[in-house]
């Protein structure tokens, strides 16, 4: 059994147009959508982690420091003009 040709693809998507309707189709391929990019949000969160050197707790800095450090980083100052 291989795969589909063109025309039972076609018959296919009728009937799935048919049971779910055209409103219910997009909402379906929405939540699909959000479920993969978690999923692949949470598997590169899990090869972080994974990564990630261990420190020392005296070495180690926390992680209101670290977004301390990365919000003085990219903020921005106004520019002073002197006339």
């Amino acid at each position: 059994m291989g795969m589909p040709s063109g025309m039972e693809l076609l018959i296919i998507a009728i009937i799935v147009l048919l049971l779910f309707g055209g409103k219910k189709i997009p909402e379906l391929a929405k939540g699909l959508g959000a479920g993969i990019k978690n999923f692949k949000n949470a598997v590169k969160d899990d090869e972080v982690a994974e990564n990630k050197p261990a420190q020392n707790i005296e070495n180690a800095t926390t992680t209101a420091e670290v977004k301390k450090e990365e919000s003085a980083k990219t903020e921005v100052k106004p520019e002073v003009k002197n006339s």
